[in-house]
C-alpha cells in the first residue's frame, strides 16, 4: 500500500504545484485589476513563481536526498499552502508577488521530493518506469486544471479564490505526506552552504532580472540584476568544481543520459511551454476568445499529455529514454508549426490539430523526462535527478518567456494584425528551439548502463 500511497500523494502535490503555477494564465486581467497592478507589476503577476521555482529546485532534491524525503515534500506543502494563502489576502502587488516566489520555493520541494520518494517507493526499474508515467502525467494534468480552475472561480466569485483552493490542497498534502514512508540517500553530503546559497541567490537574480527585463532592458535595475545573477552562478560552478561534496556534481555532465535529459528540459521549457503561455494573452487580444475558451484551448494541448504519459510505459522497451524524448521533441515542434497562419479572423478550431499533436507528444516527453531525471544520476540522488531537470524546464521557461515577449511585440501600433505578426514570429522561434533540443538530445548518445548496487537507490530504510 504505501508505494501506491507515496505515488498518489507525489503526484496531487506536482498537479497541486502546476495548478498554482498556471491559474494566473486564466485570470490574468482581474488578478491585475484587483491588485491595482501597472505595466511592470502585471509582469510579476505572471512571473514570480518562476522564480521560487527555478532558484530552490536544485536545492531542495538535494536537500531532501541527504536529509529525508517525505521530510521536504511535507515542508514544501505547508509552505506552498500558506503563502498561497496569505497571496489571497495580498492587497498590492509587491505583496502578492513575495508570495508568489515562497509558494514556488515550497512548490520545488514538493516537486523535487516528491519525485525521489516515487522512486525510492519503486526500487524495480520496470515499476519506476511506470510510476514515474505516471508522474509525468501529474505535470500535463496541473497545467491543464490550473487555467480552467482560475477562469471558473473568477467567474463565480473572485480571482483570489483560486488561491485559497491551492492553500487548502498544499495543507492537505501535508497531511497525506506524513504518511508515506520516509527514505534518504545511505550517506549523507557534507552541507554545501557556498553552493546553496550561490546556486539560490544566482537563479533568483537572473530570473528576477528577466522579469524586469520585459518592461525595459536599459534600465539600471535590470542590468544590476542580470550581471548580479551571472556573476553568483559563476561563482556558483567556482566553488562547485573545487568542493570535495558539492551540492550538484559537475561530473554529472559527462554522463550523456544527464546531458540528455537536462537539454530536454531546457528545451521543453524555452518551446512550448513558453509558447503556451503566451496563447491565452493572445488569443484574447488579437482574436477576440473569450477567457473560458482561451482556458479550454489550454486543455486541448495538455489534457492528452496526461492520457500519453500514462500510455508512454506501452512503448517498447527497447526505445531508450534519449530516444523518446528527441522524438517526442521533434513531434512538439510540428505540432507547434502547425498553428503557423492563423489570420485575424481566426476561431479557436484552428489551434487544435497543432496543440493536440503537441499534447500527444507533450505526455511522452514528460513520463519519459520523469523517468530519466532519476535514471541519470548515481544511485541515491534520484531528488537532485529531479531537482536538475526541473530547474532546467524552469530556467528554459523563464528565457523562453523572455524571448516570446520580445519577439512577439508588434513594432508599431498594437493592432491585431501586428500582434498576429508577433504569433507567427513567436511560433517560429519556439518550433526552433523544439527542433534543436530534439537534435541535441539525439546527437548525446546512449545512456550508459551502471551495474546495479545491492541499494539500487540508496535509501536504506529511512526514519520517520
Amino acid at each position: 500500500m504505501s508505494p501506491r500511497r507515496t505515488l498518489v500523494t507525489a503526484s496531487l502535490g506536482t498537479v497541486a504545484v502546476l495548478v498554482a503555477f498556471t491559474a494566473p494564465l486564466a485570470n490574468f486581467n482581474q488578478t491585475v485589476a484587483g491588485l491595482g497592478a501597472g505595466h511592470g507589476g502585471a509582469t510579476w503577476v505572471l512571473s514570480s513563481m518562476s522564480i521560487g521555482l527555478g532558484a530552490l529546485l536544485l536545492t531542495a532534491g538535494r536537500l531532501a536526498d541527504d536529509y529525508g524525503r517525505r521530510r521536504w515534500f511535507v515542508i514544501g506543502a505547508v509552505v506552498l499552502g500558506v503563502a498561497s494563502l496569505l497571496g489571497a489576502l495580498s492587497g498590492d502587488v509587491a505583496t502578492f508577488a513575495v508570495t508568489r516566489v515562497v509558494a514556488g520555493a515550497g512548490g520545488a520541494a514538493v516537486v523535487a521530493a516528491g519525485l525521489g520518494m516515487i522512486a525510492a517507493a519503486h526500487p524495480d526499474p520496470v515499476e519506476r518506469g511506470r510510476a514515474t508515467g505516471t508522474w509525468g502525467a501529474s505535470v500535463g494534468a496541473g497545467i491543464a486544471i490550473g487555467p480552467l480552475l482560475g477562469n471558473y472561480l473568477s467567474a463565480l466569485h473572485s480571482w483570489r479564490d483560486v488561491y485559497v483552493v491551492i492553500g487548502l490542497a498544499g495543507l492537505a498534502l501535508a497531511v497525506a505526506g506524513r504518511g508515506c514512508p520516509e527514505s534518504r540517500t545511505a550517506v549523507r553530503a557534507r552541507p554545501d552552504v557556498a553552493g546553496v546559497l550561490l546556486m539560490a541567490l544566482g537563479t533568483s537574480a537572473l530570473l528576477a532580472g528577466l522579469t524586469e527585463g520585459r518592461a525595459g532592458w536599459d534600465r539600471p535595475d535590470t542590468l544590476l540584476l542580470l550581471g548580479l545573477g551571472a556573476l553568483l552562478l559563476v561563482g556558483f560552478v567556482v566553488v562547485e568544481a573545487r568542493s570535495e561534496a558539492p551540492m550538484l556534481d559537475l561530473g554529472l555532465f559527462r554522463r550523456p543520459a544527464f546531458r540528455a535529459v537536462t537539454l530536454a528540459g531546457l528545451a521543453t521549457g524555452a518551446g512550448i511551454i513558453a509558447l503556451m503561455s503566451y496563447v491565452s494573452g493572445f488569443v484574447g487580444a488579437a482574436l477576440g476568445i473569450s477567457a473560458t475558451t482561451a482556458a479550454w484551448l489550454m486543455l486541448a494541448w495538455s489534457l492528452p499529455s496526461v492520457v500519453t504519459a500514462v500510455l508512454a510505459r506501452r512503448l517498447p522497451p527497447a526505445w531508450s529514454g534519449r530516444a523518446r524524448m528527441s522524438v517526442a521533441l521533434a513531434l512538439v515542434a510540428v505540432g507547434q508549426l502547425m498553428v503557423l497562419g492563423v489570420g485575424t479572423g481566426s476561431g479557436p478550431a484552428r489551434f487544435l490539430p497543432g496543440l493536440l499533436l503537441a499534447g500527444v507528444a507533450t505526455g511522452v516527453l514528460n513520463a519519459a523526462m520523469g523517468r530519466e531525471s532519476v535514471a541519470s544520476v548515481p544511485p541515491g540522488q534520484a531528488g537532485l535527478g529531479s531537482g536538475a531537470n526541473n530547474t532546467a524546464r524552469y530556467l528554459g521557461s523563464a528565457l523562453g518567456v523572455t524571448v516570446v515577449s520580445v519577439v512577439a511585440a508588434p513594432a508599431g501600433a498594437v493592432t491585431a494584425q501586428g500582434l498576429v505578426d508577433g504569433w507567427h514570429r513567436a511560433v517560429a522561434v519556439t518550433a526552433v528551439v523544439s527542433l534543436v533540443g530534439a537534435v541535441g538530445v539525439a546527437l548525446l548518445g546512449e545512456r550508459t548502463p551502471a551495474a546495479a548496487p545491492a541499494d539500487p537507490l540508496g535509501v536504506g530504510p529511512g526514519r520517520s
